[in-house]
């Protein structure tokens, strides 16, 4: 009975859930029966509004027209569907643990793929030609024991699946593979074991997705503080597994920052620490092979983690600066003064633009009044061209008293860099942006209009020339490559460091008129991944490498740091189980 209830609850889930896009079913960008966009669902603050303007951007960003409409398959064709190859042996053993398994087409397209665009666009248009022979679901710690010692016994590679948001192409199965391929999907295992007032720590196991965490958390007054962009789909362990950071890390930290202690299920056995203490001096730490993994070493199944009582008081900010380059100078002195709020984040002109089409109609004139004020205010008296002034928007939290000190100290350094508040409004509505952004790629799909984000890590001093530097090489490889239409180029600097920030980039084109979109788009984005490098960007600041970015792996940590890497897979891992081929 058990397995039954099981897999109908995994079932409710990916329900919810699109087979081929981002996000809610019921949650999406239309275009309604009078042309104009809107945004479906009552999910998120944007659901059932008009957003009057956002048709006439796309169609002056993209040259993008409502008459050009491409279709995607409305549902999976199972006929399409790999078949299931599986040694009957394994399956007797794994019977006979009660553990809940699938072989259906569907369960397991769903676990065979994560975001990446050329992911989204297979499902949309083909079918991989591999994917996952089989999906088992583990309820606890033992269970995965159970599963990794039968993968050994059978020679079976496992590919650890958690909330599927990853944009690395980590999840995908490589192609070469013969052994049977299982799809440890850790979503049953979502429990919160315990919570520790005391030492501020709660033992969570690996499956929990971040809005579940923060909801059962918020129930006992508490909060990890952990939010990235995908945190109401990302899982704990996915987290853990890449070296996630989220938009709040200026107050709670990045991943590494928040473990206290991590169990994870390889083939060689179990890796733990002895105790649960927030520093150990006793050689290099084996949490930093464990976080970053990204499933090449085993299964990541309960993690103790920080947590904080949930802040008394919130409140969001905005500020305008006249162009992006004061603005990064704003953010630079914010972080030397090591006074930076909750979140802070900067977007350049191309991407407030952006934001600004996303606004909602307006229902009351008054409000639409005050806007047009606020706009007069900024461009006329103030003299901010519209074209080149950039948008910071900021979440503080803590005790009021705290909050509002903090608030004035920092709108007083953005009036040193020709900052002017902007209003709360202008900030919330940033953040709710972030959570619904991810919905327009598919959007953007069905109207020729190809997009993805990537981001990096660079110092304060090449901050400005790297973002430069990057949108200028996608515009220009557009052009060599045959790309008919001028791209977007756009960036944001999001997290914020003693030593440098976090740079987020998007970037879409019309690929009307181009025969193989996908290779165009995968050519550019790499030529953009080298111009971050040769501009002393990372690899990556938080989305992991996968398989998309392995290529630049010797040159970014050395080959020496390469060997380390492959001698720690060859010692926990020498048959190879966890064969997903991410990093090395």
């Amino acid at each position: 009975m058990l397995g039954q209830y099981l897999i109908s609850n995994v079932n409710k889930w990916q329900e919810l859930l699109k087979w081929n896009g981002w996000g809610y079913n019921d949650s999406k960008f239309i275009f309604n029966k009078k042309g104009q966009a809107e945004f479906t669902g009552k999910r998120y603050r944007l659901g059932g509004m008009v957003l009057p303007t956002f048709k006439e951007w796309i169609e002056k960003t993209f040259g993008a027209s409502l008459e050009h409409k491409t279709t995607s398959r409305a549902s999976l064709n199972v006929n399409d569907v790999p078949p299931s190859i599986v040694n009957e042996e394994f399956l007797q053993d794994l019977r006979a643990t009660n553990i809940s398994y699938s072989q259906d087409a569907e369960d397991r397209v769903f676990r065979a793929h994560g975001h990446c665009l050329h992911e989204i666009f297979v499902l949309r248009e083909g079918m991989f030609k591999r994917i996952p022979d089989i999906v088992v679901w583990p309820v606890c710690h033992e269970d995965v024991v159970k599963i990794v010692e039968l993968a050994c016994k059978h020679n079976l590679c496992i590919i650890p699946f958690g909330g599927g948001t990853s944009v690395s192409s980590a999840l995908e199965c490589p192609e070469e593979e013969k052994r049977t391929i299982v799809s440890l999907d850790t979503s049953q295992m979502n429990r919160i074991l315990w919570i520790d007032e005391k030492n501020l720590t709660a033992c969570v196991e690996a499956g929990i997705v971040g809005q579940d965490l923060e909801k059962q958390l918020a129930e006992s007054g508490f909060c990890t503080g952990h939010e990235p962009d995908s945190m109401e789909f990302s899982s704990l362990g996915g987290w853990v597994a890449t070296r996630a950071s989220g938009m709040k890390k200026n107050i709670y930290g990045n991943i590494e920052d928040l473990v206290i202690h991590i169990k994870m299920v390889t083939p060689r056995g179990i890796v733990e620490k002895n105790c649960q203490v927030p520093r150990m001096s006793t050689g290099p730490d084996i949490h930093h092979f464990i976080m970053g993994s990204e499933g090449t070493l085993g299964v990541v199944t309960e993690v103790t983690i920080k947590i904080r009582p949930v802040p008394e008081y919130q409140k969001y900010g905005s500020v305008v600066f006249p162009n992006f380059e004061r603005g990064v100078a704003c953010l630079r002195e914010v972080a030397k003064q090591r006074c930076a709020p909750a979140s802070i984040r900067l977007v350049d002109n191309a991407q407030f633009q952006f934001g600004h089409a996303l606004k909602p109609q307006v229902a009351s004139i008054f409000t639409s009044f005050l806007d047009g004020l606020k706009k007069f205010y900024i461009t006329k008296f103030k003299g901010f061209d519209p074209n080149i002034l950039c948008v910071a928007t900021l979440l503080f939290e803590g005790d009021r008293e705290k909050v509002l000190q903090h608030e004035k100290q920092v709108y007083d350094i953005a009036t040193k860099f020709g900052g002017l508040a902007a209003g709360e409004d202008n900030g919330q509505r940033g953040y709710m942006l972030t959570f619904v952004i991810a919905y327009l790629r598919d959007l953007g799909l069905d109207y020729y209009v190809i997009g993805e984000s990537f981001e990096t890590s660079v110092p304060w001093d090449r901050v400005l020339d790297l973002c430069r530097n990057v949108k200028e090489r996608i515009v220009r490889e557009c052009k060599e490559k045959g790309v008919q239409f001028a791209p977007l180029s756009t960036c944001r600097v999001t997290q914020t460091y003693d030593a440098g920030a976090c740079v987020y980039f998007y970037f879409a084109f019309n690929y009307r008129g181009i025969s193989d979109p996908i290779h165009v788009y995968e050519q550019i984005e790499r030529a953009a991944r080298e111009e971050i490098l040769a501009n002393g960007g990372s690899l990556s600041h938080h989305h992991g490498v996968g398989k998309l970015r392995k290529r630049w792996m010797k040159e970014s940590i050395s080959d020496v740091g390469l060997g380390m890497l492959r001698s720690v897979k060859e010692y926990v891992d020498p048959n190879n189980i966890f064969g997903n081929k991410n990093l090395l």
